[in-house]
């Protein structure tokens, strides 16, 4: 009499890992578009204007509601909910994106519009990206998966979307045009909505929050006022959050501007972009793969500060000064492992740190701030480059690279990265 009532707990129990992989995989769809559009539309800015400036003012009319949205998001995300937040994000930014080629091939594209739809792609896409991965600690707890596995596994995914994405885009380009793969990427975002919907919507966590007090703007500032103070207090996410500030802000201005301008004029055009994505991408993949393996062997702060300086100004310097494919090509691979080694290290950070109920609130405010200079790095490249040329702007860029990269071996608030799970556990 009393078997069949264990039976039922020990089901309702039982780890489930298809949320974890439905959301992964939607996380690897809705990413792999992302990819398609960072080659897609720095080339169609090239090739419809043929100036670095005004790629540089596409990226940052971009990337500037990307921060916004990522600071405003954390409330209301936790308000409709991280299912809703991910689906809508999915849909208005696949509009934003098909709406490009649209309007080029019907003749009624103008720059202010290009500018417009980008600011629109970028006000949506922080809220839908921040929700999915502030869901993969509750779904790795339902899968029954280590935290610093699962996020090591996130971050694969996000990897191996770039590696796909990249890859297939310059290809792409080269055959069909830039409007179809903005036509593509559209289709992506479609395919991640629907999986997130299919796979997520019986997960409790990303419901929307009934417990909470009736939305304001008061309540709203409040919120984001807490999850600002919670990360002030910390001193490692704080220092954290300043470096990624500059180093995204320079990794937007290489992507979006110098890699585009130097693949159209000293290497194959779009085939080599694509190819040096790619291969970017694959070695992130592997560090990723690499750290879910190894990673919790390993000293967090030795590690990521080795891996901070490898992935960052080499690949410049290369550019710069070394002439042909090759070359940059070897750089970006090695850059690409160890720069698939940070994420998943912050990410373990982060999640020990911060708990559950201000997840959402600081996640937003950390990615605001590490957004907030993004914008930036792509208008002052395309600047450097239009007034400078490539080369003095490549330098200038490997060279701030550079000095931001030491900050983990020279300031002591870094060396807690190796503590943070006792921090956790004792909150």
């Amino acid at each position: 009499m009393t078997v069949a009532p264990a039976r039922a707990d020990e089901a309702q129990t039982a780890p489930d890992r298809r949320p974890l992989g439905a959301l992964l995989t939607a996380n690897l769809v809705s990413i792999t578009g992302n990819a398609l559009a960072g080659i897609g539309v720095p080339w169609f800015v090239l090739q419809t204007t043929g100036s670095a400036s005004r790629a540089g003012l596409v990226a940052f009319c971009g990337m500037l509601p990307l921060a916004v949205s990522a600071l405003a998001g954390g409330p209301v995300i936790d308000r409709i909910g991280r299912l809703r937040a991910s689906v809508l994000s999915d849909l208005v930014c696949g509009t934003a994106i098909g709406l490009i080629p649209l309007l080029q091939w019907a003749g009624a594209l103008r720059f202010w519009q290009l500018c417009v739809l980008m600011g629109v792609n970028g006000l949506f896409q922080a809220p839908g990206e921040t929700a999915r991965q502030v869901l993969t600690p509750d779904l790795a707890d339902h899968a029954g998966l280590p935290l610093a596995r699962a996020m090591s596994l996130y971050t694969s995914a996000s990897r191996g979307a770039r590696l796909l994405g990249a890859s297939a885009a310059g290809v792409l380009i080269a055959l069909f045009g830039a409007g179809p793969v903005l036509l593509l990427d559209t289709a992506t975002f479609g395919v991640s909505a629907l999986l997130v919907t299919l796979g997520v919507r019986r997960v409790p966590a990303a419901a929307p929050r009934r417990d909470g007090p009736p939305v304001s703007l008061r309540m709203y500032r409040d919120e984001l006022r807490e999850g600002l103070a919670f990360l002030l207090r910390q001193r490692l996410l704080l220092a954290i959050t300043l470096v990624l500030m500059v180093t995204n802000g320079l990794d937007q201005g290489w992507s979006a501007v110098l890699l585009p301008v130097h693949a159209e004029r000293d290497l194959g055009g779009s085939v080599d972009l694509g190819l040096l994505a790619g291969l970017f991408a694959a070695g992130a993949l592997g560090g990723s793969l690499l750290h879910a393996a190894l990673g919790a062997r390993l000293p967090r702060w030795s590690l990521y500060a080795c891996c901070l300086i490898v992935s960052g100004s080499p690949r410049m310097l290369v550019a710069a000064f070394a002439p042909g494919l090759l070359p940059l090509g070897i750089t970006l691979a090695i850059a690409g492992v160890a720069a698939g080694i940070l994420n998943p290290i912050v990410s373990t950070v982060l999640y020990e740190l911060v708990p559950d109920t201000l997840r959402s609130r600081v996640t937003g405010v950390l990615a605001a701030g590490v957004l907030l200079a993004t914008p930036l790095g792509g208008l002052a490249c395309g600047y450097l480059v239009d007034r400078a040329g490539l080369t003095t702007a490549l330098v200038l860029l490997g060279g701030a690279y550079l000095l931001i990269t030491l900050c983990p071996l020279t300031f002591p608030a870094w060396r807690r990265m190796d503590s943070t799970s006792d921090a956790g556990a004792s909150m």
